[in-house]
């Protein structure tokens, strides 16, 4: 074969290469609002506060042993921190989609639902694991969560309201958008933080309450 044949040939699978990773490099979709909800509902006023965001997955035994500290930190600094929380189903946490597309549901009817729902998914998360599951329907499951930690939390007037929320598309895309906000930023598992835009370095288990105390009362005096 002649050098200019093989190297057209050679050049194939590179080009293919190229190829696909021009295809794979789709615009993430922009929502209309930013991702992530705001603990104590007050929108973080950047280069006023210090602002925590921190990655959860609601069936994720690390997210839950994180949250209590985290949220301990924040009332203790007041109104010179905040916390975003952006939700984050992992893939292998069979029913995480599910519980974060809830919790987008609920965020329509009421904002203020929003982290009460969380707290119950960390407090009953057990009951959606994978094995507990494994011979459960989705929409079996389905209802479990509606009628176990949403309705108790929503109230059975605005059961149908959830119903129509949960099963739109707005929910489900809104959903999408968190997870692929996450990948976006380099977010490999959950419990996954960032402090003012910056990743933590034990990002991916459970901080102490004396470790947020390390890292946010330097930056606080600064301010």
């Amino acid at each position: 074969m002649e050098a200019s044949s093989r190297r057209r040939v050679s050049l194939v699978p590179l080009l293919l290469v190229i190829i696909g990773c021009c295809a794979c490099r789709a615009q993430i979709p922009i929502p209309a609002r930013t991702d992530g909800f705001v603990y104590g509902g007050k929108p973080p006023a950047w280069g006023e506060t210090v602002v925590v965001e921190a990655f959860l997955d609601p069936v994720c035994p690390d997210s839950r042993d994180a949250w209590p500290a985290l949220k301990k930190v924040v009332e203790h600094y007041s109104s010179r921190v905040s916390i975003v929380v952006h939700l984050f189903p992992l893939p292998y946490h069979s029913y995480a989609f599910i519980a974060c597309r809830s919790i987008h549901a609920v965020n329509k009817l009421n904002p203020s639902f929003v982290y009460r729902l969380l707290e119950k998914f960390f407090k009953d998360q057990e009951r959606y694991y994978n094995q507990p599951t494994y011979e459960k329907s989705r929409a079996t499951v389905v209802d479990e969560i509606t009628k176990n930690l949403v309705v108790p939390i929503i109230g059975e007037t605005n059961l149908a309201a959830f119903r129509a929320g949960f099963n739109d598309s707005h929910s489900d895309q809104a959903t999408r958008i968190s997870f692929k906000n996450g990948c976006a930023r380099g977010v490999t598992g959950t419990p996954y933080f960032f402090v003012n835009g910056i990743p933590i370095n034990d990002s991916g288990s459970p901080l102490e309450y004396k470790d947020w105390i390390s890292i946010l009362g330097p930056l606080v005096g600064k301010m």
